[in-house]
């Protein structure tokens, strides 16, 4: 069963490992950092519209995000 711990620890992991600063990827994005802090802190979850977004700033799949390819390692 996929858990809201995942989703937002691959999410997290996924804007540690880009290479950009916070304030980088929410000028990108059209956020605060200080939205972009909450993501990376687990603190919340960006709306799917955002995510979207986010998943292509970052260059990540969003299926392995949301924990739906099984065979990858996080």
């Amino acid at each position: 069963m996929i858990t809201y711990e995942q989703i937002r620890e691959r999410l997290a992991a996924a804007i540690r490992e880009s290479g950009l600063t916070q304030t980088e990827i929410a000028r990108r994005l059209g956020v605060t950092q200080a939205t972009v802090a909450q993501y990376l802190a687990g603190r919340t979850l960006p709306a799917p519209d955002t995510f979207a977004n986010l998943c292509k700033i970052l260059d990540v799949d969003a299926n392995y995000i949301l924990c739906q390819n099984e065979n990858e390692d996080a």
